[in-house]
């Protein structure tokens, strides 16, 4: 029987939903650990989700679940949370913020209170970038510790350009958003090659002229939104496979080949979570520098233009305290991070 990763409690939150449970299932087929823990406060559909898992036959695993978040937490190592409300038909995902930006200020509590030994969070319940922000202020974790789930921007660029070109997925090579996850992203082709050219080269040509090359990143921005029509609901699968491939970095696993939403704090950037180029390992989440066209670059500067007024909305409506007084919550944000 394949080892496990690691022994160390895994606890999904918000594991009663679509995307919690397809997390909770990922995990044991990936078998990261065989201690996996399910919270959410829904106690039927909770359970539902444990029978579920224990009718697939799982070998070594003990798969727990309960509606009490101290039981929940106690003793996590790592952690996964989808457990915001989801995105609907209509809404952007900035339009979810004042709600989840509260269930994000009592989950970081909760981790301060209940594990903080806690080795790595992820949080990808949306607006993630602010979610993330929050959990981290409220936890006292260390910047490194806790990541979002930016990756499906990058992953969406690939689909998109593969479909474009009607080439494998795996032609297209290094595909990168930065910024927000959201409508004010990034979008980065200068990384990118198509069948070893950069897509540079491409881009303007007859291959991909630029009126195409500007309606494929509309549709890579509107990737969630395109998911809704298409499904009538939000995505869940994607996001419950990359998160638990970030966590699986985490844990020592393979490295994570897409961004991570991450804390940034430097000369450019201050005081924000956004994607960037990073490297998950288990000693957490470095920032690599981010290099584009100046083209690329002003729109890095824009989405984190965005990124800083969502953040000082939430500010305005109370759930985090002026920048100044964030070290006075959590002591290792009182560094430079580049």
């Amino acid at each position: 029987m394949k080892k496990f990763l690691t022994d160390d409690k895994l606890v999904i939150v918000g594991a009663a939903g679509m995307i919690g449970s397809n997390m909770a299932q990922t995990a044991a087929m990936m078998k990261l650990t065989p201690n996996i823990c399910l919270y959410d406060p829904y106690k039927p559909a909770l359970e539902g989700v444990a029978e579920e898992l224990a009718h697939c036959g799982f070998e070594g695993m003990n798969i727990t679940y309960t509606t009490d978040v101290k039981e929940a937490l106690t003793g996590a190592k790592y952690i996964v949370n989808s457990g915001g409300a989801a995105r609907k038909a209509g809404m952007t995902r900035e339009d979810l913020l004042k709600g989840n930006a509260a269930i994000a200020e009592e989950f970081g509590k909760n981790v301060k209170a209940y594990c903080p030994n806690v080795k790595h969070i992820v949080v990808i319940f949306n607006p993630a970038d602010i979610t993330g922000l929050i959990t981290l202020l409220y936890s006292g974790l260390k910047p490194s510790q806790v990541s979002t789930l930016a990756a499906l921007d990058s992953t969406r660029l690939r689909s998109e350009l593969s479909k474009y070109f009607k080439v494998p997925a795996d032609e297209i090579v290094n595909c990168r958003t930065y910024g927000g996850h959201g409508e004010q992203m990034a979008v980065f082709a200068s990384t990118t090659t198509v069948d070893g050219k950069p897509l540079t080269e491409i881009i303007g040509t007859e291959k991909l002229p630029s009126h195409d090359w500007e309606e494929l990143k509309v549709r890579v921005i509107q990737g969630g939104k395109n998911i809704i029509d298409l499904r009538g609901r939000s995505s869940f699968q994607s996001p419950a496979y990359l998160s638990i491939e970030m966590i699986a970095a985490a844990m020592g696993g393979e490295p994570f080949r897409w961004p991570v939403g991450t804390y940034v704090n430097n000369d450019r950037f201050s005081h924000i979570m956004m994607a960037m180029e990073t490297t998950v390992n288990s000693d957490g989440v470095s920032v690599n520098e981010v290099k584009g066209t100046p083209a690329e670059e002003a729109e890095l500067e824009k989405s984190y233009q965005h990124l800083c007024e969502l953040r000082d909305e939430v500010i305005a409506l109370g759930v985090m305290p002026p920048i100044d007084r964030w070290v006075e919550l959590n002591p290792n944000l009182d560094k430079k991070r580049c």
